[in-house]
């Protein structure tokens, strides 16, 4: 049996885009919800939110749902961090909140929207946690939040199932979306023996897909490698410069230096000018 990567947008939105049951498991699972707030139903959402003003930005998730509280949850796929992307994740689920009322309804009905992004890259390299929560919480007592929005991010590189001490269900999906791919020959048995994770690994085998979609899937990994390289070359070069203009800072201090001791001594301005290539105004302020 020949799979296809989960992680591609075309398998990611067939499995938790097509399947309510998967992607309210994969949401229990992954959501810091506490006990007694679990996700008993889901209803699917448009992915696109057009703007009230048309001048402002549309927005495009993966997923977007709600339950029969009014919870609504986002969820994302990312292949390629950035840091604009943290700010677009806000945005989303920022334009997802305030939609939830009109002009004259009572803030009492809001209900908490929660992003879950799932990130194929490493983008907190000086941490060894892969699950990041975001909430807005009281700056001396964190016990102390307002409710509305909830981020949650995760690093799926830094995840192995042998260091993990979350619950069964956040290691099977994360497993999930970590261990199989193309070059999967035999799925585990511990992850096709949970009904949910059984389900998403058919879902994903490529008999499933037609030969269009198969295309658009392997147009879809070269996009990735092309933006791949090209944030690869955009990084080279801005560290090129930053090391360019260091080299150039620390030519201009040292020239300051031998500025200030021929001061020290005495020396005319112009003939420090002269010596040091510095300007005459650039002089006068050492």
């Amino acid at each position: 049996m020949k799979y296809l990567n989960p992680k591609a947008d075309l398998t990611f939105k067939r499995v938790f885009g097509e399947h309510p049951d998967l992607v309210m498991s994969l949401l229990n699972a992954l959501l810091p919800l506490a006990p007694g707030e679990e996700i008993t139903d889901i209803e699917y959402l448009p992915t696109e939110m057009v703007p009230d003003n048309p001048w402002k930005k549309n927005s495009i998730v993966d997923v977007r749902c709600k339950d029969k509280l009014g919870r609504q949850f986002i969820v994302e796929m990312q292949m390629i961090w950035s840091p604009e992307f943290k700010y677009r994740v806000l945005f989303n689920a920022s334009k997802a909140y305030v939609r939830q009322i009109g002009n004259g309804e009572n803030y009492h009905l809001l209900q908490p929207v929660y992003s879950l992004n799932l990130v194929n890259d490493i983008f907190e390299p000086e941490m060894k946690e892969y699950y990041h929560h975001y909430k807005l919480v009281h700056d001396k007592d964190s016990n102390k939040v307002i409710n509305g929005l909830q981020l949650v991010f995760v690093e799926l590189p830094k995840f192995t199932p042998h260091t993990y001490t979350e619950k069964k269900m956040q290691a099977l999906w994360l497993r999930y979306l970590t261990e199989i791919d193309e070059h999967t020959v035999f799925v585990p048995e511990d992850l096709l023996s949970n009904p949910e994770v059984n389900k998403a690994v058919k879902a994903i085998e490529e008999a499933a897909f037609t030969p269009a979609q198969l295309l658009g899937y392997e147009k879809f990994w070269d996009t990735i490698s092309t933006e791949k390289t090209l944030f690869y070359s955009a990084e080279q070069q801005g560290l090129a410069r930053g090391i360019k203009k260091g080299i150039k800072e620390g030519i201009k201090e040292g020239e300051r230096k031998v500025a200030r001791n021929m001061k020290t001594l005495g020396m005319s301005t112009e003939s420090i000018a002269q010596v040091t290539g510095l300007s005459l105004e650039e002089i006068e302020a050492l």
